[in-house]
């Protein structure tokens, strides 16, 4: 006879279920702060409907549409009554935003064409849209509204690398006074590894002095380390603040001691040298930690035997001490680099207009320009950009040597 069926797995089975129990809080929590805005950020920066949803039967006419001559009257009457309609229902500023992000000046077009339409009862369309307005005589104008039209759409790929797609199809660059998001982008890195560096060359001997004291002195040195990380960050970069400008404490300073005259005061504040300063010391103890972790665990009888067989200080340092710091190294400044890269609060209030990074950049179109297409397509670019950095770090000295104690 047939033994009886089981319900239920084997040891193996539940040790499984278990584990699985253990680990879905970690992984429901990567969900959803991680995976899921990640995500609707991604589909954010290529999807855009908003357009579509409203101008659904004009821009199904614009389909035949060659680009070259004026639309025929049926795209004006489509696109009167659903100006028109979506003035009624107070949805014609989102589409006027849409449509102005492509070509400049449209905004205040499409809405004044909305409150003129109402008084129009018939057509003809044509004649009675240039008559508000001769911008709608313009190929121009409603290549934008057929741009802005395509519910998936990299427009905002485009203008996040100074890119613009013409009426033809092809792609061009965008005029010189619109450029901004490529030297941005190029500013953030130049800045982002400067911070690194610093970080590294002050880092560096502090961990090392931490590591090679006696406890009770390292134990001091940890915590005036972990200082800043106790003070909140606005209150660390408002103090910058305060020791930078131009009547503060450093430039007071110098001119007690008589380093420089009360005319000619040092402005490091509201620039790039305000904010390198105060990013630098947010950023120094995330260098800090991983180098002291690793220095911990190298033998201080390495250097004595160093010497012993002849080497100089700085060769038993390059040959024997630095080699085994490097995972260190490598994890802080990885660390440092990637926080540094999308950092928002220290710039904007010490950078003043030539300190702004990329990340400022993307805060501004979240919440004030209210462009959050393009605002997503700039965290993805930076996304991509961190990401060939990290493969780049990675085939060179290999993720397997970051050391983190």
């Amino acid at each position: 006879m047939a033994g009886p069926l089981k319900l239920s797995g084997g040891p193996g089975y539940r040790a499984r279920l278990r584990a699985l129990g253990l680990v879905a809080p970690l992984l429901i929590f990567i969900v959803v702060t991680f995976v899921a805005p990640l995500g609707t950020m991604l589909l954010r920066s290529v999807y855009d409907p908003v357009v579509a949803d409203i101008l659904p039967e004009t821009l199904e006419l614009l389909e035949d549409w060659d680009g070259r001559e004026l639309p025929p009257e049926a795209v004006y009457a489509a696109a009167a009554k659903e100006i028109e309609r979506a003035g009624t229902e107070r949805t014609l500023g989102q589409v006027a935003s849409r449509i102005n992000r492509v070509q400049g000046g449209l905004r205040s077009v499409i809405t004044r064409t909305g409150r003129e339409l109402r008084d129009i009862e018939q057509g003809p369309w044509r004649e009675s849209m240039t008559a508000i307005d001769s911008i709608w005589a313009d190929p121009a104008t409603w290549y934008a509204v057929q741009a802005t039209g395509e519910r998936f759409t990299a427009r905002h790929y485009w203008n996040a690398l100074d890119l613009q797609r013409l009426s033809d199809g092809s792609v061009a660059r965008q005029p010189e006074e619109r450029r901004i998001y490529l030297r941005l982008f190029g500013r953030t890195l130049m800045i982002s590894g400067l911070i690194t560096l610093l970080c590294l060359i002050l880092g560096y001997p502090i961990a090392h002095l931490i590591a090679c004291s006696t406890p009770s002195r390292s134990n001091l040195l940890l915590i005036l380390v972990l200082v800043p990380f106790w003070t909140s960050l606005l209150v660390r970069t408002t103090a910058w603040i305060v020791l930078l400008q131009t009547q503060g404490v450093v430039n007071e300073f110098l001119v007690t001691v008589g380093l420089i005259s009360n005319d000619g005061r040092l402005a490091m504040i509201y620039n790039m040298t305000g904010t390198i300063v105060a990013m630098t010391h947010v950023l120094l103890p995330f260098m800090v930690l991983p180098l002291y972790s690793v220095m911990r665990g190298i033998p201080k009888t390495q250097m004595n035997a160093a010497a012993s067989l002849g080497a100089t200080p700085r060769q038993a340092f390059l040959r024997v001490y630095w080699p085994q710091s490097l995972p260190g190294v490598g994890a802080g400044a990885l660390l440092v680099f990637i926080l540094a890269i999308g950092y928002y609060i220290t710039p904007a209030l010490v950078g003043g207009s030539d300190g702004q990074l990329i990340s400022n950049m993307i805060a501004y179109h979240m919440q004030t320009s209210l462009n959050w297409g393009l605002a997503a397509a700039l965290g993805g670019v930076l996304l991509l950009v961190v990401l060939v950095l990290y493969a780049v770090y990675e085939r060179l000295l290999g993720v397997e040597r970051i050391g983190l104690g």
